[in-house]
């Protein structure tokens, strides 16, 4: 026999609402609000940075302008001065003594610093003056004349020509750069030292001097000079002529031809009339860019 069928409770859902009631009638199961706290008013503290604002640009005055425009000019002519005096400086070939290494119308820029110049042998090393060197000197007969030669002899060396061949402690100098010409052979000025009679073009003093340089035929060059000639050693007064160059005057050694113009027609040159001159200049200026020779600009001088 089958048990008897239970029937479901029905009041479970009454009796759990009435306990709900109950808890909720209960004044410990309220919900409690927390207090919301009072905001403090905000107050401007004297310690805080002001507001930004703007402020104008303020605009350079006019002197000020001119101050830093004089100073800049200042500086610049300050820095000109100083590598004029001591490291660079330009020289204009006047003449054919040099052919056919520097010709008329050259334009060279020297160097001073090669042999220690002005600045003192302490401040940079510098070269010593070797044979074979192109150098710019104080014409010793006058000083304010420059002029450019190569050096042929050095302290202590015995120099002497022989039908035009020069010898340096009894060899031969090897000379590609010189230049003869005239086909007249000159017993003073081709076979030297000559001490019998003063040769044209040659100082007194220097052919006194000169009986004292000679040795056994040669010349020797004393301490402290220099015995120099022209490439171009039928049209150049040199050492030949007016004896030795001092240590002392020789300002450098030319570095490079920054600038070479052939010389304008030989109509002009003879004329020396303010009008001819002017004249001579205008065609200078509308030719210069013919008369330019291009293939010696920027040249390096041996």
């Amino acid at each position: 026999m089958a048990p008897p069928r239970k029937e479901p409770n029905r009041t479970l859902p009454a009796r759990s609402w009435n306990t709900c009631r109950r808890k909720l009638s209960n004044p410990k199961w309220h919900l409690k609000r927390s207090p919301v706290p009072e905001t403090e008013p905000i107050v401007e503290s004297k310690d805080l940075a002001p507001p930004a604002t703007l402020v104008p640009l303020k605009t350079e005055e006019p002197a000020a302008g001119w101050l830093a425009s004089a100073q800049s000019l200042l500086a610049t002519v300050v820095i000109a001065v100083f590598v004029i005096t001591f490291a660079v400086q330009a020289f204009q070939i006047p003449s054919e003594s040099m052919e056919n290494t520097l010709l008329i119308g050259d334009y060279l820029l020297v160097n001073k610093l090669r042999y220690g110049g002005s600045v003192g042998n302490w401040v940079m090393p510098y070269q010593q003056i070797r044979r074979g060197d192109v150098v710019v000197f104080h014409y010793p007969v006058n000083p304010g004349q420059h002029f450019v030669k190569r050096v042929v002899g050095v302290p202590g060396d015995h120099v002497r020509l022989v039908k035009r061949q020069v010898w340096v402690n009894g060899l031969p100098l090897k000379e590609p750069y010189v230049r003869y010409s005239s086909p007249i052979h000159d017993i003073y000025r081709d076979d030297f030292p000559q001490v019998d009679y003063i040769a044209p073009g040659e100082e007194p003093l220097w052919f006194k001097q000169l009986k004292q340089t000679v040795q056994h035929g040669e010349l020797v060059v004393p301490d402290g000079k220099y015995f120099v000639m022209g490439d171009n050693r039928d049209e150049s007064l040199d050492s030949r002529y007016w004896g030795f160059v001092p240590r002392e005057n020789i300002i450098g050694s030319p570095l490079l031809i920054y600038w070479s113009i052939r010389a304008p027609d030989n109509m002009y040159l003879g004329m020396t009339s303010p009008s001819a001159k002017l004249f001579r200049f205008a065609y200078i200026v509308t030719h210069l860019f013919q008369m330019t020779r291009w293939d010696r600009t920027f040249r390096l001088v041996h």
